[in-house]
């Protein structure tokens, strides 16, 4: 199931919309376990979290992606989220799931992440995405290799675009979630938001159209800058 949803907050009701499936996810079933998305969109979003009232302690943290870099780069997914939310909630670390990027190639990387999501949990209860003005979303990029896996819940693609290895859960990972929200805000984005929504089907042009649960629900949480170009919306 689809909603589209534009707010005027975006932060607060981002917020909101995490508390609530946390809540409903502890209740059912003890735990909420959640993929977090990287990039600077989510940023704020944690720094509010990080103010709200929610048991941490059964929440699991996992990440949607990461960069090839050290957990100390200014570049890394961790390292914000780190900064943001963990710290500042004291999250014990056995809660935080990381990609170990000091690990000797990017296959290894790849391969203890999938290992780590496979032993842990077959279906996160949230994954939280993020779109890039290409349409990638987390770190599958137009016409790279991860689009087409099918099998691993977490691989390493290598980005033409950005002449690099980023790290990635894979789209079956993605599709078998309870719950997914992308969180989307710019002006600069609207054109790609409406070519990835209204336009023709070209998921290896636009890999966030790759995203559809199989039997989750599916929230694109949009600003009123970035949905400002959208003729329609719902289900």
């Amino acid at each position: 199931m689809r909603e589209i949803l534009i707010a005027k907050d975006l932060y607060k009701v981002a917020a909101e919309k995490f508390i609530e499936i946390a809540n409903d996810s502890i209740a059912k079933r003890g735990k909420f376990t959640v993929a977090l998305a990287g990039g600077s969109t989510p940023k704020a979003l944690y720094q509010l979290l990080a103010t709200k009232n929610l048991a941490w302690e059964k929440v699991i943290f996992f990440f949607g992606d990461e960069r090839n870099v050290p957990i100390n780069s200014v570049e890394s997914n961790f390292k914000m989220a780190n900064e943001t939310l963990f710290l500042p909630l004291n999250i014990n670390q056995n809660n935080i799931y990381r990609w170990q990027t000091e690990l000797e190639t990017p296959k290894k990387v790849a391969e203890s992440y999938a290992e780590k999501i496979d032993k842990f949990t077959q279906t996160f209860d949230l994954v939280l995405l993020g779109m890039g003005d290409d349409g990638h979303t987390a770190s599958m990029f137009p016409y790279s290799m991860a689009l087409s896996e099918t099998k691993k819940s977490a691989l390493e693609n290598w980005v033409e675009q950005q002449n690099s290895w980023r790290f990635t859960i894979s789209f079956p990972t993605i599709n078998n979630a309870r719950n997914i929200i992308f969180l989307i805000k710019g002006e600069e984005k609207s054109e790609i938001l409406r070519n990835v929504l209204e336009g023709e089907f070209r998921p290896e042009r636009l890999p966030s159209q790759l995203v559809k649960p199989e039997n989750g629900k599916l929230l694109w949480l949009l600003d009123e800058n970035v949905a400002k170009l959208l003729t329609t919306y719902g289900n």
